[in-house]
């Protein structure tokens, strides 16, 4: 059932990235462009993007696990790194330049095409860099009682 849900989460983003024209790195590129031709097509995704995330996230607001039973890693709003500061704004950085971020970014790989391999293979080497390690069932332990932790160990 998880990996139903799990599937199902992705095509629905994945179709909402492509209905949108956000795999397009030009209309990326060209809200971006706040002093030539702006498109505000993204803005108006965002948008829709939160009216539809802010009732999930008010409903998972509190629990430790979804309604499927995995353990929710809430991060720690008020704790600002140094890494976290450099790695936005690379993100930033290469948002800008490419016009492609992660989501449109994997959705271009069903479209063999140079640029969204090189892309995927930079986030990869990118996320091995800064150590991430991958999701899985083994990861999603229940915390102990009264212990709320962010999926990195922080408190919450």
């Amino acid at each position: 059932m998880k990996f139903l849900s799990a599937l199902a989460a992705g095509v629905l983003f994945g179709g909402g990235l492509l209905l949108s024209g956000m795999t397009n790195p030009a209309n990326v590129v060209a809200f971006l462009d706040v002093t030539g031709h702006w498109k505000p097509a993204l803005l108006f995704t965002m948008a829709a993007a939160v009216a539809v995330a802010a009732p999930a996230y008010l409903l998972a607001h509190g629990r430790e696990r979804s309604l499927l039973g995995v353990v929710i890693g809430w991060p720690d709003r008020f704790s600002i790194t140094w890494g976290l500061v450099v790695g936005s704004a690379i993100f930033g950085l290469g948002w800008g330049l490419s016009g492609v971020c992660p989501g449109p970014a994997l959705v271009l790989l069903a479209r063999p095409q140079l640029p969204a391999a090189m892309f995927c293979a930079g986030m990869v080497a990118g996320l091995l860099a800064a150590g991430a390690k991958p999701v899985s069932a083994a990861n999603a332990e229940t915390p102990a009682a009264g212990d709320r932790t962010g999926s990195e160990g922080r408190a919450l």
